[in-house]
């Protein structure tokens, strides 16, 4: 079953200077680093609340998204991308920071809950369906690294330099697999992402 190749990529993060080094913010990060891959750069579209790069791979038209809303509003871009260029949920990759998953780690999945994450839930709220694709890039949990943290101040902190390079390494393993998801080759993505993850 050939499945639809990925045409909105949509970066998770919270607008701002204050909040650019933030974990929460690692979404926003691998979107401004697969918008450079594909030469595109971004502009404040305010239509569809949030930052816009056309790009185009292969002749299709890619469209990657930054919502200059909060994290929790996230759903106002997406649901707003998604209609005006008459995409369906399997068409849409969200890249968003992960509490279950340890720095060095990310998971690529289709459909499932939101686990909490405001960003997701309010993009499955507006897109009636969590059919869409999500690139899970691990940030950890302030109980797993052994902070002491509670997990809304954790997320709204820099990572500490050994995690930031561990997740730096994750961004640049997704990179690599854009391509592979921009064709709709999913079991290669995943397959390739996986089995560098650590223990």
């Amino acid at each position: 079953m050939t499945q639809p190749p990925v045409r909105l990529i949509i970066g998770l993060g919270n607008p701002g200077p204050e909040y650019e080094t933030t974990r929460h913010n690692a979404g926003f990060w691998l979107a401004d680093h697969l918008a450079d891959d594909l030469k595109a750069s971004f502009t404040l579209e305010k239509a569809f609340s949030a930052w816009v790069a056309k790009a185009r791979f292969d002749g299709e038209a890619v469209i990657i998204a930054k919502p200059s809303t909060y994290m929790n509003r996230s759903g106002q871009a997406a649901g707003a991308l998604m209609r005006f260029y008459k995409l369906v949920p399997e068409q849409v990759l969200v890249l968003h920071d992960e509490l279950d998953l340890l720095p060095g780690n990310v998971k690529l999945k289709r459909g499932g809950g939101h686990a909490g994450h405001n960003g997701l839930r309010d993009i499955q709220a507006a897109f009636s369906s969590p059919d869409f694709w999500r690139l899970r890039l691990g940030i950890g949990h302030p109980r797993t690294l052994g902070l002491a943290q509670q997990v809304a101040a954790f997320v709204l902190n820099p990572p500490r330099r050994e995690e930031l390079k561990e997740i730096e390494a994750v961004i640049d393993r997704c990179r690599a697999v854009a391509p592979a998801l921009l064709r709709g080759e999913f079991t290669q993505a995943t397959s390739q992402l996986h089995e560098a993850n650590r223990g």
